[in-house]
């Protein structure tokens, strides 16, 4: 399972690296409104988590099984992914990109590890399924915002309608 999920995330951390290289040809003052991808998930992702208002959705749930499955699923599950690491990518140095790639390689074992434990925890689990129609979105708002405003896009945004 763990293997698996190194490889899902390590070709999605490609794609995005091939992507931001691509964006190179984007003038830079432009690829701040990239921020408006996540930005846009979390919204649709909280809309439609409030219009089930907790209504269980563990029928739409994939069950994946071995290196290959669980790969598939880490990539086809990965469009948010990429969405948030092709402009940061893009914006940071090399160096830094570099540096980002290793933190989230280690913190993959990480979420591996901490999944495993809070999976056989019921308390946790069923907090989870509580708050989890609300808090992943939160999470790619707050991302989409930041890309915004460290972009520079919505200062100058601002210029131009004062």
């Amino acid at each position: 399972m763990v293997a698996g999920q190194y490889l899902g995330f390590i070709t999605l951390v490609m794609i995005s690296v091939i992507a931001a290289l691509g964006l190179t040809i984007v003038p830079d003052e432009w690829v701040g409104f990239l921020g408006l991808i996540p930005l846009g998930i979390g919204i649709w992702t909280l809309v439609r988590g409030l219009r089930r208002n907790g209504d269980d959705d563990d029928d739409d749930k994939i069950t994946a099984v071995g290196l290959w499955g669980v790969a598939g699923i880490t990539i086809a599950n990965g469009a948010d992914n990429i969405s948030l690491y092709t402009p940061i990518f893009r914006t940071s140095t090399p160096a830094d990109v570099a540096i980002m790639i290793v933190v989230f390689l280690v913190l993959v074992a990480v979420w591996c590890v901490a999944g495993r434990l809070i999976g056989t925890h019921k308390v946790v689990t069923e907090t989870l399924e509580r708050v989890e129609h609300w808090l992943v979105p939160v999470v790619f708002i707050g991302l989409g915002l930041f890309i915004l405003i460290e972009s520079g896009v919505v200062s100058r945004l601002v210029e131009v309608i004062a």
